[in-house]
């Protein structure tokens, strides 16, 4: 059975994409890599087939997605958008859930080289050394809602800090001084994002700075109704709350219902994201509204453009803003 590049990878531990760069030709490896991988594919008498080249610089007419979890209103809002792109430029998706594990997420996107024309990643945690290890240079890959740092990668994220910021100062200008924050995780890039706006607002406008307010979450209604006895155990007990996405918020709801409270009587609350079922409840849900769709849709033209080799990667910042309805005591908005 003749060798493959993976054998080749295996030989020289590395990975597949260094394999790939040095028998491309690339200056991006270390002289010392190089001959390791040079010296691994001779003594394997690997031979790379120009056939199997020339089919994979051929479009495929698909793009990989990979999700870290393919529930919840905000990744169909998402997805919503990335299909709606997709198919007006005669693309499909290949649409994977990562299951939070570095290993799974690796797994699939070795799986996917070779299938698609490129690659969208919604999950925080991948980093920019792990993609650029394994992700061949000839691919492009749009991230979304992580950091910007790295020069390969393209990069679209809401406006995090400034949709927190305006979360808060909205309760502030409603009188509230003890503003609680249920976040989605140190790990998260949104929940950083959006604890730094809440911060922010709260030095601005003086409010109490209390540690004990930062409660934690992960992004779960359940999570927002397991908050609910936290909140109610402080001491004083907050009389607002900014949850750092809807659905925990949510959940907030449910667990002030369940204790016999009530919002906005009993605590104020602000969401973000806007998802639909926001404008439903009762209350309704005062939030920030973030561009779900349109994340999806931005996100897919621009990597059909790296595709085409019809722009560069670059960083772009999708605005937000605050939708006012019932929860947080004002008249609601459509």
């Amino acid at each position: 059975m003749d060798a493959t590049i993976q054998d080749v990878a295996d030989r020289a531990d590395v990975s597949v994409a260094t394999v790939s760069r040095v028998l491309n030709g690339s200056d991006r490896v270390r002289e010392a890599t190089k001959e390791e991988v040079v010296k691994a594919a001779r003594s394997l008498g690997y031979h790379p087939n120009e056939t199997a080249r020339n089919l994979r610089a051929q479009e495929t007419r698909m793009v990989g997605v990979l999700l870290p979890n393919m529930h919840g209103e905000f990744f169909a809002q998402v997805t919503r958008g990335l299909d709606r792109k997709a198919r007006a430029s005669g693309h499909h998706l290949m649409v994977s859930n990562s299951h939070t594990q570095e290993d799974e997420a690796k797994a699939v996107i070795q799986s996917l080289l070779g299938r698609v024309d490129g690659l969208i990643l919604l999950w925080p945690r991948l980093s920019h050394d792990f993609l650029d290890d394994l992700v061949p240079d000839s691919l492009p890959v749009v991230l979304l809602n992580t950091d910007r740092s790295g020069p390969r990668f393209e990069t679209l994220a809401f406006d995090n800090h400034d949709g927190a910021y305006a979360a808060v100062e909205h309760l502030a200008e409603h009188g509230h001084e003890r503003v609680a924050l249920l976040t989605g995780g140190p790990q998260n890039y949104d929940a950083r994002e959006r604890r730094s706006g809440y911060r922010a607002a709260v030095a601005d406008y003086g409010l109490d700075a209390d540690p004990s307010l930062e409660l934690e979450g992960d992004f779960t209604r359940e999570s927002g109704r397991a908050a609910v006895e936290q909140i109610r155990s402080l001491t004083p007990r907050p009389t607002a709350l900014f949850a750092s996405n809807d659905s925990m918020a949510l959940g907030v709801l449910r667990g002030l219902h369940e204790a016999g409270l009530e919002a906005p009587d009993d605590l104020a609350v602000v969401g973000f994201d806007d998802i639909p079922m926001a404008h439903y409840v009762a209350p309704s849900l005062t939030t920030v509204h973030a561009p779900m769709q349109e994340l999806g849709e931005r996100a897919m033209e621009r990597l059909l453009a790296l595709v085409q080799d019809d722009a560069s990667p670059a960083h772009q910042t999708l605005h937000t803003r605050l939708v006012r309805r019932e929860s947080c005591g004002c008249s609601p908005e459509p």
